[in-house]
């Protein structure tokens, strides 16, 4: 069957947040913009859904922070933590220099949808649903398109400029041949939920056991659970059965035994294998990879939304005039990675140095004492979680 071809300014593969902030700055600039999607839609669950102070000034400025905010979504002005049993603040963001001073708890399904309908009230964009890339169009060493499947019909999409918004397993960066440097993580997690109960305790976003971390995210109606597990264990714990994961969980959980009996199976958990890694370039000529497609974050302070929608605006702003004129030259895609690449550093360096063991594998955690000590800490950490190293303003450009 002959293949259809698309022209685009743009193709984004990729419809997660980087890629749907990315194409709405471009589309709203008058520019062609074509993203696609492999997925049918955007219902699934376990991922990143906090939505940071920092992407929310960028809604703000775009004029949508209202419309946003008007769906359902918890919020939290500080976080608050377990540790050893005792309760602390980890971070205060109610001193932050920005609109909103909290982080807003929303199923990235909704945002996305969000997103998605905003991104179409511009004529000249397009999402392409249930769409999985094939290849890269490569001419003369530059990438010039993609070739894809939609809905098993073969597609083509020349374009100045291919972006690749899809995510840490990014098949663009594959195809790219770009390299990329990954740091050990000693970590895995396992997520699950849990339907709410009258007598649940009340609780912050996150508590910890004596031994192993357990994080709690309220869902509205569900509870949202990881347990972190070492770094390869999930086969093994496969083996030993799921009864006696069960009581591994309870044992550092806020909810008894009985209240984990709703687990039935292992279809109802799901592994989130850690990784930190980032490209040493992000771009070649014609294509430029932003967000997990370039550096791939822990879930440690749900700051992968955020930084993806930061290096979305960077993006947007630094090429909507090479796009508009018709010329993207690498000197162009590099600049979107100079700027973004001390956020991503410095981000994935902390990161890095809170999931290593302490010496020993033991002993009582210092955070307590140290908040304690420096009570002027929750704020630092609450301007590093909710605000980053670096925002990112989105720019008004004259549509072409």
């Amino acid at each position: 069957m002959p293949s259809q071809t698309l022209s685009a300014d743009c193709c984004i593969v990729g419809g997660g947040p980087a890629g749907l902030m990315t194409g709405y700055l471009l589309a709203r600039a008058g520019l062609q913009v074509v993203v696609i999607e492999k997925h049918a839609d955007f219902l699934r669950d376990f991922r990143g859904d906090t939505i940071h102070p920092s992407t929310l000034e960028v809604m703000h400025h775009l004029g949508l922070l209202d419309k946003l905010l008007a769906l359902p979504h918890q919020r939290a002005e500080k976080l608050q933590a377990e540790m050893g049993g005792e309760e602390v603040t980890m971070a205060d963001f109610s001193r932050l220099p920005v609109r909103c001073r909290f982080i807003a708890f929303m199923p990235q399904w909704d945002f996305l949808n969000f997103l998605a309908d905003q991104c179409a009230a511009f004529r000249g964009f397009r999402l392409l649903t249930s769409t999985t890339l094939s290849e890269l169009i490569v001419e003369q060493d530059r990438v010039c398109g993609v070739t894809a499947l939609r809905d098993g019909q073969p597609l083509t999409i020349r374009a100045q400029l291919v972006i690749g918004a899809d995510g840490r397993h990014s098949a663009v960066r594959a195809q790219a041949g770009l390299t990329s440097r990954a740091f050990g993580t000693p970590r895995d997690v396992i997520w699950f939920r849990l339907d709410k109960q009258p007598d649940d305790p009340a609780m912050g976003t996150g508590h910890s056991g004596p031994r192993n971390n357990f994080i709690v995210i309220d869902r509205g109606d569900y509870w949202q659970c990881g347990f972190t597990i070492e770094k390869g264990e999930f086969e093994a714990l496969q083996q030993d059965g799921l009864a006696a994961l069960k009581q591994r969980i309870a044992a550092v959980s806020p909810f008894d035994a009985g209240r984990l009996e709703t687990i039935a199976d292992w279809s109802q958990i799901r592994l989130l294998s850690i990784r930190i890694d980032r490209l040493d370039k992000w771009m070649r000529p014609g294509l430029l990879c932003i967000g997990d497609a370039a550096h791939a974050m822990s879930p440690i302070g749900g700051v992968g939304v955020n930084l993806a929608i930061q290096d979305a605006v960077a993006a947007a702003n630094l090429l909507t005039r090479p796009l508009q004129r018709g010329r993207v030259t690498l000197r162009a895609l590099a600049r979107v990675q100079k700027r973004r690449q001390f956020p991503t550093v410095a981000t994935q360096f902390l990161q890095i140095k809170m999931s290593r063991k302490r010496p020993g594998g033991g002993g009582k955690n210092p955070m307590p004492g140290m908040l304690r000590k420096w009570p002027f800490l929750r704020f630092v950490f609450g301007r590093l979680l909710g605000m980053g190293f670096r925002m990112e303003k989105p720019r008004r450009f004259a549509a072409r």
